[in-house]
């Protein structure tokens, strides 16, 4: 994922010094000059902090938990990201997430800079009790960094509105007398967070491809249909006709974007297969999505893993591997995992054609090259799970004012943002030969840049 991130970085930034429209003030040696700054500060993070929570376990027995915030840029505003509790962190990985937050907030225009925490555990395994212990030590050891104009959390992979009650309280606790509604975002309703945040990530994630899908090519059909780009040729062989859709992952933003294409009344689409940890379903007439949650509510999130669960419950489907799901003959596949999920190993068995990054950085650098010369259109994280981070951009606002939006409010915000973006990058990827992640990055890195060069920070 590092080398995937610094190498896009650096390649948009040698197609903009290679642009003399861009920041045309600067030419010659003191152009080369500001661009090796330029790489020198998008690659590195301001601040890493890591500290080993102290937690006292329910056994009787003391263990010290590794534990991270990183900070990577604020040139746009204070540092955003999610807390992860995965036994997967570790540091390369939050400083690259950390990265990719900054750049996302620039794409979407949010007035946020880019940041990342984690904890390495894995939150199954730990009680309620040691949980809110492990959140209110994360805040007491990095409370000099964090706070609503510093650095504001969310939620992530292995942690919830819950965890952010917790923080927040924690926080408050600690600075008395201060604001602190803005602290932390992805809270509870009662606690101050936002109507929609849960599903904001999920929601936005499949508006993307239905805009993408249905409501772009609708309207520039005429140039799509003749154009040579690879990506407007997959885009066209897919456009007006039924589609399958395969999901990975079933949490938070897997089975909302499900649940979206089960009910969108735009494009003909069914989801015929759904994985999460455990177990893949599978259904070519399409699976019943609603019941497939409501299971899942009842059941920590899980999703039937045998033929007895299914016919008890009514769901139609058949049990698979969960890695099967990956290898799926579908027309779009969701990835609405974890990391590097696509990869050398098994990108040349990927029959999809249309891939939509749900989670963050689940295709490795060589899988996403190789895919994309074999002109498969990659939807990718910067673009499409923005949605989170944008409504805890209208949460962090609504804590400031005391006023609340409605969840249809919120969406109805949250969509016209997010088409913003995409009637900005849409036109130009369909017309050049660069990966949309490609154009996604420079678009980025211009705005990031400018800023740069406007305060007087490459000198």
């Amino acid at each position: 994922m590092k080398k995937k991130t610094e190498d896009i970085i650096g390649r948009s930034l040698n197609a903009l010094l290679e642009d003399e429209t861009f920041l045309p003030d600067l030419q010659g040696n003191p152009r080369r000059q500001a661009f090796k700054s330029l790489v020198s500060i998008l690659s590195t993070p301001n601040h890493i902090n890591k500290s080993f929570l102290r937690i006292a376990l329910e056994n009787g027995t003391v263990v010290r938990i590794p534990a991270f915030r990183v900070q990577h840029n604020n040139t746009l505003g204070p540092y955003k990201g999610g807390i992860r509790f995965h036994e997967s962190v570790n540091e390369d990985e939050v400083s690259n997430l950390a990265k990719l937050m900054t750049l996302k907030n620039a794409l979407h225009e949010v007035p946020f800079g880019g940041g990342k925490g984690g904890v390495i555990i894995n939150p199954r395994e730990y009680s309620p009790k040691e949980l809110n212990l492990i959140c209110k030590k994360y805040v007491q050891y990095f409370s000099d960094i964090l706070g609503t104009e510093k650095d504001i959390p969310a939620p992530d992979v292995g942690t919830s509105e819950r965890e952010m009650d917790w923080m927040m309280a924690e926080y408050k606790t600690i600075h008395p007398g201060q604001t602190y509604r803005g602290s932390f975002t992805g809270k509870s309703v009662i606690n101050g967070g936002s109507l929609g945040r849960r599903e904001a990530t999920g929601k936005g994630v499949y508006f993307t491809f239905r805009y993408m899908m249905h409501n772009f090519i609708k309207n520039n059909e005429t140039w799509m249909e003749d154009s040579d780009n690879r990506f407007a040729r997959t885009a066209m062989e897919h456009y007006g006709r039924p589609l399958t859709i395969a999901i990975q992952g079933f949490g938070n933003v897997g089975s909302v974007a499900a649940l979206q294409a089960y009910q969108c009344d735009y494009l003909q689409n069914k989801v015929v297969a759904v994985s999460d940890h455990n177990v893949m379903l599978y259904n070519s007439d399409g699976l019943d999505i609603p019941a497939l949650i409501e299971y899942t509510m009842d059941h920590e999130g899980d999703l039937p893993a045998d033929e007895e669960a299914l016919a008890e419950h009514d769901i139609k489907a058949t049990v698979h591997d969960r890695d099967d799901l990956l290898e799926q003959e579908v027309d779009a596949l969701f990835l609405a995992a974890l990391e590097d999920q696509i990869h050398p190993g098994n990108m040349e068995n990927i029959k999809a054609r249309l891939i939509v990054e749900g989670a963050n950085a689940p295709v490795t650098e060589d899988a996403d090259e190789y895919l994309s010369e074999g002109g498969v259109l990659i939807v990718p994280d910067i673009l499409a799970n923005a949605g989170g981070v944008i409504v805890s951009y209208f949460e962090w606002m609504q804590g400031r004012e005391t006023q609340f939006y409605t969840e249809d409010q919120i969406f109805e915000l949250l969509y016209d943002k997010m088409q913003h973006t995409l009637d900005t990058i849409f036109p130009q990827f369909f017309k050049d030969p660069f990966p949309l992640r490609q154009n996604c990055y420079i678009h980025a890195v211009t705005k990031l840049s400018t800023i740069l060069y406007r305060q007087g920070k490459l000198f």
